[in-house]
């Protein structure tokens, strides 16, 4: 089939025509895998179903059983449904015998496989590409969170205002799980007579205005390391896990990546304003003090800390923290250090010339002590 997907398509498509009999979740956005499972699951056997439903995880199932499984007749049922997570950890030997299936699979049985990523190099995922209908559930792209986050709202019964959806955009760190759960605290807590606010969503997060991701890459680019130190205080304080910080600082330095390749590119200081959310007359400032070379570094050193959260290796967290941050304001401050200004060395007999710091003199014409 090949047939590729969004999650908002899939519904649609569910409705409108028969579904495939193979089925690939694939993407790094855990929240859209997981409504996507949902959604097949429901529009396959209902709100119940669970007597026609087995679930497989790559790294423990054999070959072997999956295939028995969907090769099983459905019992007071249509259909049956057979979930494989983690399809990417399915080993070589054990994918192997399920290329013939792929090949030809039972229209009785619809089997999903789910990933995260899948190489495609191996014969498996190529095989896979080709029989099943792909719903990407890639992490969304800048111009669709937005959107993703009113519909979301809406959803709860929430209205948001504009700059609600800025800071709740900065403070996702690209996961939609922790906008969703800030989504459903707002809803909790706003009455349904008047629209939340940004100020709303800083009382909930119990973060102070003056503390986002925003305002933390601000104090970066002007050096301010006590400023910088204390904004990571009060979010820690607040409750906000080390690995939440360091996720929305992440997003926002990419979105500084491709704001500073917008503007080489002809591209208007009001769109990335707007994107950055700051005064357009100040945006080319902003991005000049993160030069190309910071904002690498800075990605480089993300990655490296988050390898040092996950494996509780670092010994604090907050030190971990600490140390990406303070290694930040160096970079910029160590970019824009004047070097001081030198003279240039004299030349030539009877002049003075100074050698670590000790001025000698020299005669023009030296005579015997």
């Amino acid at each position: 089939m090949g047939t590729a997907l969004s999650p908002l398509q899939l519904s649609a498509a569910l409705r409108q025509s028969p579904p495939a009999p193979v089925y690939l979740v694939v993407g790094e956005e855990d929240l859209l895998r997981d409504e996507a499972v949902a959604t097949l699951k429901t529009a396959l056997l209902g709100e119940g179903g669970d007597f026609n439903f087995d679930v497989f995880y790559g790294d423990e199932a054999a070959g072997s059983d999956i295939l028995t499984c969907a090769l099983e007749v459905p019992v007071f049922a249509e259909c049956r449904v057979v979930l494989v997570k983690g399809a990417e950890k399915i080993s070589a030997r054990e994918a192997e015998v399920l290329l013939p299936y792929l090949a030809a699979p039972v229209q009785a049985t619809t089997v999903i496989f789910v990933s995260t990523k899948l190489d495609g190099r191996l014969k498996f995922s190529q095989a896979l590409a080709r029989a099943a209908v792909t719903v990407d559930c890639s992490p969304l792209r800048e111009m669709h969170l937005g959107p993703w986050i009113s519909r979301d709202a809406q959803r709860l019964g929430l209205r948001l205002d504009e700059k609600a959806v800025e800071v709740l955009k900065e403070t996702s760190g690209g996961s939609l799980y922790a906008v969703r759960r800030e989504l459903e605290k707002l809803a909790a807590y706003i009455t349904t007579d008047r629209m939340a606010t940004v100020a709303d969503v800083y009382q909930l997060r119990g973060v102070e205005p003056g503390a986002s991701v925003f305002d933390l890459t601000m104090a970066i680019a002007e050096g301010q390391r006590g400023r910088v130190l204390s904004i990571l205080a009060r979010n820690l304080e607040a409750g906000e896990a080390p690995l939440r910080i360091l996720g929305s600082l992440a997003w926002q330095y990419r979105r500084i990546w491709k704001m500073k390749e917008l503007l080489r590119e002809g591209g208007r200081e009001g769109e990335a304003a707007r994107t950055l959310r700051m005064d357009p007359m100040q945006v080319k400032t902003f991005l000049g003090r993160l030069s190309d070379a910071h904002v690498r570094d800075a990605l480089r050193w993300f990655w490296e800390a988050d390898g040092q959260l996950k494996g509780g290796s670092a010994g604090q967290p907050r030190m971990t923290m600490e140390r990406v941050l303070l290694r930040l304001c160096r970079s910029v401050q160590q970019a824009h250090v004047t070097p001081p200004h030198r003279p240039p060395a004299p030349t030539g007999r009877g002049s003075a010339r100074v050698v670590s710091n000790v001025r000698t003199i020299t005669s023009g014409n030296r005579t015997g002590r």
